[in-house]
């Protein structure tokens, strides 16, 4: 019994600070796209869902909360492999290599979940052709879970300390607000070629033309495997130099 009531202490606790996050977090990036609307990547589409994203995105934070509080309460009941001690080294160094693993399992994850047998998993996410702030959760439980599993099983074969999974649940949690919100702010040189960073319009490329663009944090996966959208590297370019002029598919020719 008291093994549950943790478990249900750390769950309660996960999944009402995520819903905290997304909702003041979706205020504040909203207000920030507000300030800058020539930024807006999909100039002709507008998101008019707003209700029915946030109240399907309260319902699948339940199973992306879920994951990483089965992995905490795992690690606090001691089944997976032992944590390292939490110093600067084994923060960074899990942390990093965290962010890289997680990148792998979702692009592997994501396209999985486009192969015409499972895609009806998925659709849901992508009627939002134009995302919003408030697209980042708008799953199916099924789809959550199949992205966000990997913070409930890394921590049997990662010795990661439970301070540095919930910082990479936090950083996956903010880059996905930023990379569904519709505005370019992060276009520069270290979201484009050579570089394997990635911007906005890397994954707001991929709801508007649904087959490239399938990885999170870096490019290199989908560069390797032929999944890039052609125009990205060029959409990121010309963000840089006049975001008013501007799209998903690059400049916009007058």
């Amino acid at each position: 019994m008291d093994s549950l009531i943790t478990f249900l202490l750390i769950y309660a606790a996960t999944y009402f600070g995520f819903v905290t996050l997304y909702l003041g977090g979706g205020l504040f990036i909203t207000a920030i796209n507000n300030r800058y609307p020539e930024r807006r990547i999909q100039k002709t589409r507008k998101n008019t869902r707003t209700k029915q994203e946030i109240l399907q995105s309260l319902s699948s934070l339940l199973v992306t909360a879920g994951c990483l509080a089965f992995g905490l309460f795992s690690q606090h009941q001691g089944w997976t492999i032992t944590p390292l001690p939490l110093t600067i080294w084994s923060a960074v160094g899990m942390f990093v290599v965290s962010v890289i693993l997680f990148d792998a399992w979702f692009y592997f994850a994501h396209r999985f979940v486009h192969l015409k047998p499972f895609y009806k998993i998925h659709h849901l996410h992508h009627t939002a052709v134009a995302p919003t702030v408030w697209s980042n959760y708008y799953d199916t439980w099924l789809d959550a879970f199949a992205m966000q599993s990997y913070f409930l099983w890394i921590v049997f074969v990662l010795p990661i300390p439970p301070e540095v999974l919930i910082a990479h649940r936090l950083f996956d949690h903010f880059n996905g607000m930023f990379g569904h919100c519709g505005f370019e702010h992060f276009a520069g040189k270290s979201a484009r070629w050579p570089s394997i960073g990635v911007c906005t319009v890397f994954h707001d490329q991929h709801h508007a033309h649904f087959n490239t663009n399938f990885a999170n944090h870096f490019s290199y996966l989908d560069r390797l495997f032929g999944t890039i959208d052609p125009r990205y590297d060029e959409a990121v370019k010309a963000f840089e130099t006049d975001p008013a002029h501007a799209n998903v598919k690059g400049a916009i020719k007058d």
